[in-house]
């Protein structure tokens, strides 16, 4: 087998030269004679956002991280013709850290295969569930489905076995099933990087499920503002039609199906499968009530079934390997893995897939590394997206299975988990999560539409100074109203940043209305700008961090902060290393 060179070049690969770093491989290669001895494979992304990520697979597998295009010289001058690793670029304990506890089976291929390329993927038994599919009757699919315990991963943690049969003994001849791609909550990637970096993954658990259900055509419906996965997903499509995978009469099985992609404009709310559905229909993606559901009358009044990305995903690997290999996996009645996107302040930003019950402190410190400052006290973390919930450090042990995690008031939603540190105030994060859901709110009901604003209306108040107890009454009042009338799951669990602070971090909230203070030094109208002259010193690196020469300072002596020229943009702040500024 030829030596592999494989390069990350998935939206984040992209962004730091990757393309770059592939071309300069081969050119580098061309003047050693050496271009015949090695293929070099464009993957997706890996999981760690590590720069470009480069792995050379001959007589071992050796990782290389941050790889700039200048680099590629020196590392095929020091590996491939000296025969010696190329040290300053070489993956360090950390990366191996970050890998080590997590099980991939939905993340397997990523930073493995060449997405554009069919082959890559048939070499990983890519497509062998379909056979195995279409040899096999409807009823035993939908049983390996059910058996196995798999959970819908977009959010709603529904059983999709379930799911599927409900659709299946609809009798019609017409049925649709839906690849729910448009994720938008902030924070979020793991739809993406799984359509960019394994596309084929994703269209071999649609073939299944239409198979499954009796549908014979299916809709991607994928936000616009993901080029490259929409890119990688069209080329995915003609090369399984070429290859007899998808379209007329597949494997001369009989069966049917074809496939087409529905970019989104980017609406939040068209995440719900009601407004989904409206939005491919060509109309405003605004959700309707159910009853009835989208699998008795969804599409074009048709049966419909809507699975997002991670589900459909799942899929290929509960036929190939059984529905008690998958149930093995997690806990009883959380089974498999979960795929989770890390950000905020931590030191490895990426995705991770780690089983069920794997729990959040393991995530964190585990593949998250912890946090990325090793100053700063861990405080939060905030699970489910927008209409998740921040959870403290006194539940950090908490495992990560859809019932621990709805009994703290949060969501696991589709996997976003953003990590705070001890500089975050927790009302300026719930203000923040609920000015997205208002300004995503597509503004059919009421609750959602006034309620959500008169409450972010409060927060403001609060993070200014001008709260009051009344603002406390109106939200614990007003939240459980809204999640009770709202029409669709936009307005029903958009409050759940703010119960989670109020229940979680009443102190804050105390201490915005009563003292006027904010302990994480965040909402500017509670800040006095002054220097501690006991805590400053005398670095001066406030000094060098102002943008209006407003800091006055000498060496060693204590810094001043000059009211008429400061501009209260917190650059100080964020300078001062010792909380000498307040």
């Amino acid at each position: 087998m030829k030596n592999k060179i494989l390069v990350c070049v998935g939206t984040s690969g992209l962004s730091a030269g990757a393309d770059k770093v592939a071309e300069n491989f081969e050119t580098e290669l061309k003047k050693i004679n050496r271009l015949n001895d090695y293929k070099i494979v464009k993957t997706g992304d890996k999981g760690l956002f590590a720069d470009v990520i480069v792995e050379i697979i001959d007589s071992k597998k050796t990782t290389y991280i941050n790889v700039k295009p200048k680099d590629v010289e020196k590392i095929v001058e020091s590996h491939i013709v000296n025969n010696e690793l190329y040290k300053r670029r070489l993956a360090n304990e950390n990366y191996t850290n970050f890998f080590k506890n997590q099980e991939r089976i939905v993340l397997k291929n990523c930073g493995v295969i060449d997405p554009e390329q069919i082959d890559d993927y048939l070499e990983q038994g890519g497509y062998e569930a379909v056979k195995k599919t279409l040899k096999s009757s409807q009823e035993y699919i939908l049983k390996e489905v059910t058996d196995s315990g798999l959970k819908g991963r977009g959010g709603g943690g529904f059983l999709t076995g379930i799911k599927w049969g409900f659709a299946k003994k609809i009798e019609n001849d017409t049925k649709y099933l839906i690849c729910n791609a448009d994720e938008g909550d902030p924070g979020a990637f793991m739809d993406r990087s799984i359509l960019e970096s394994d596309p084929h993954a994703v269209l071999e658990g649609m073939i299944i499920a239409g198979y499954t259900i009796g549908a014979s055509f299916g809709y991607i419906y994928c936000r616009a503002e993901y080029p490259l996965a929409i890119k990688r997903l069209n080329i995915a499509i003609k090369q399984a039609k070429e290859n007899g995978f998808l379209g007329e009469n597949i494997l001369n099985s009989g069966f049917s199906f074809n496939l087409k992609i529905k970019a989104g404009a980017g609406a939040f709310v068209c995440g719900e499968e009601t407004a989904l559905i409206g939005s491919i229909e060509g109309r405003r993606g605004r959700p309707k009530p159910r009853p009835p559901f989208p699998a008795v009358k969804g599409l074009f009044e048709k049966p419909t079934i809507i699975n997002n990305v991670e589900t459909l995903a799942n899929i290929r690997h509960i036929i190939n390997n059984g529905s008690k290999w998958f149930a093995s996996k997690g806990t009883k009645d959380s089974t498999g893995t979960k795929v989770f996107a890390l950000a905020g302040k931590i030191k490895n930003t990426g995705l991770v897939e780690v089983p069920m019950g794997t729990t959040i402190k393991e995530l964190i410190y585990g593949p998250g590394g912890g946090l990325k400052n090793k100053r700063k006290k861990f405080k939060a973390v905030q699970l489910g997206g927008p209409s998740g919930g921040c959870l403290p450090e006194s539940l950090i042990d908490t495992p990560i299975d859809f019932a621990s995690i709805n009994k703290t008031g949060a969501i696991m939603g589709s996997g976003g988990m953003i990590i705070m540190d001890q500089d975050t105030c927790m009302i300026d994060i719930a203000k923040y999560f609920l000015n997205f859901t208002v300004a995503e709110s597509c503004g059919k009901c009421v609750p959602c539409r006034v309620g959500l604003k008169r409450m972010l209306e409060v927060l403001e108040a609060i993070t200014d100074g001008k709260g009051t107890q009344e603002h406390i009454e109106f939200l614990k009042e007003m939240s459980p109203t809204i999640k009770e009338t709202s029409l669709c799951g936009l307005g029903q669990t958009a409050p759940n940043p703010i119960l989670t602070t109020l229940k979680y971090f009443p102190e804050e909230y105390d201490e915005h209305i009563n003292q006027k203070k904010c302990r994480a030094k965040v909402c500017e109208k509670l800040l006095e700008f002054t220097v501690i002259p006991d805590k400053c010193t005398k670095c001066g690196l406030c000094f060098k961090a102002c943008p209006t020469d407003a800091l006055e300072w000498k060496k060693g002596e204590v810094a001043y902060i000059n009211k008429d020229k400061c501009i209260e943009c917190k650059a100080c702040y964020g300078a001062c290393n010792f909380d000498a500024i307040k």
